[in-house]
């Protein structure tokens, strides 16, 4: 190695690994920037004059560099950086034709269009394997390649509902409450991005790849963790608690003198501690709370106990006094707050990036966080087929005149 090697930055971890991106929205698209962070290109096929649907997901809109607004959605930029924007009509026997040829050139497609939808465009899985037999390819639905469902459209909301997630989501006395983000889109984008790291590292020990299916309303149901379990071993379903936990307690939010705060005692020990903190020395020695399984047991007259003894104080005197003593507790912050945290501006959570449009695009930054191989610099989300000319032009070979044909029927 040369002392000009050893200044170089590390490579990012999936370097040399070229990800064909036909999903929009957001589960497929969350993965694929995943995939970006972490080094791969990524080259997102978009429709001519339209593109991803998020594009149209505002306001609010990105401002340009002179601070008038554009039409970049602040949605779009969620998910979509790292990654190369080509327009090509997949409706088109020329545009289904150059998708083909991308596809034989790329090592991972992700898609997240309704079952066999892509194959009456021949851009499938067993088509395009027969052209690039390392391929992976990534199906995102909303219900998988089969069963009674698979045939339905799947949207996050809606999965939240179907797969028992908002039914202990929420206060007891309330309807059922729908996560604040959608996070079965996340979570499955999250999924797809594990089984596709899977399946290229098969395919350094087989050289052939294979094709992934990734359900929506699998990954929720699989999501419920503890939840599901409590129902699978003890038979009953379970309810909504609002904050509270039901394997845990105390674990919930309580009022403080001027706000809340967020009590997440995790074992017996912090329990006592707690309870010398708070003032509660006969609750510390009552059989009925000295252990979580009593405490469980017995919650409907622990807690408001608790309740009445931390509205004596602020929160901000109690979190003093708590992280003192080793016991876990926090604010419920604002997204505002959140960003304002001393740990979060540390870490550099929020970040910009430059934008084609002039100004800069604000973004949050990857949480992946590699000592030998972090991710490289991010570029923004990229304006609807700014890159179309280079990629036809690099990886396909098309001249200008080519691309021109293509421009004027309607292919790109």
């Amino acid at each position: 190695m040369t002392d000009d090697d050893t200044s170089r930055p590390p490579a990012p971890a999936l370097t040399g690994i070229r990800v064909l991106d036909l999903s929009r929205v957001l589960a497929g698209p969350w993965a694929t920037q995943t995939l970006g962070d972490l080094g791969a290109e990524v080259i997102k096929v978009e429709k001519p004059g339209e593109g991803d649907d998020t594009r149209g997901w505002g306001p609010p809109w990105l401002p340009d560099g002179e601070g008038r607004p554009t039409r970049e959605s602040a949605y779009f930029l969620t998910a979509n950086r790292n990654k190369r924007s080509v327009t090509i009509d997949m409706a088109s026997p020329q545009g289904q034709a150059l998708i083909r040829r991308l596809a034989a050139a790329s090592d991972v497609v992700v898609e997240n269009f309704k079952v066999g939808g892509l194959k009456r465009y021949g851009l499938d899985h067993e088509s395009l394997a027969a052209l690039n037999p390392r391929l992976v390819t990534c199906s995102i639905t909303g219900f998988g390649q089969d069963g009674p469902e698979a045939g339905r459209a799947g949207y996050d909301f809606m999965i939240q509902g179907m797969s028992g997630l908002m039914s202990v989501t929420g206060s007891p006395d309330t309807e059922p409450q729908k996560i604040g983000v959608a996070l079965v889109d996340i979570l499955t984008g999250l999924n797809a991005t594990i089984a596709i790291l899977a399946a290229l590292e098969q395919r350094h020990r087989t050289g052939r790849g294979q094709h992934i299916d990734i359900a929506l309303f699998d990954v929720a149901v699989a999501s419920l963790a503890n939840q599901a379990l409590n129902f699978l071993v003890g038979g009953t379903a379970p309810r909504r608690l609002g904050n509270a936990h039901p394997n845990i307690v105390p674990y919930q939010a309580f009022e403080t003198a001027d706000g809340h705060l967020i009590l997440a005692v995790g074992n017996d020990a912090q329990f006592a501690r707690f309870c010398r903190i708070a003032e509660l020395p006969d609750i510390a020695a009552d059989a009925r709370f000295t252990s979580n399984r009593d405490r469980v047991a017995h919650r409907e007259t622990l807690i408001p106990v608790i309740a009445a003894a931390l509205k004596r104080q602020s929160t901000g005197e109690w979190l003093a006094m708590l992280d003192a003593a080793g016991i876990p507790a926090g604010p419920i912050n604002t997204v505002a707050q959140a960003f304002a945290e001393p740990q979060a501006l540390a870490r550099g959570l929020a970040m910009s990036l430059p934008h084609p449009l002039g100004g800069r695009a604000p973004g949050v930054r990857s949480p992946l966080r590699l000592s030998d191989s972090p991710p490289g610099a991010a570029t923004a989300a990229p304006l609807l087929g700014q890159h179309t000319d280079e990629v036809l032009e690099t990886l396909l070979g098309l001249d200008p005149a080519e691309r021109q044909a293509l421009r004027e029927a309607g292919v790109i």
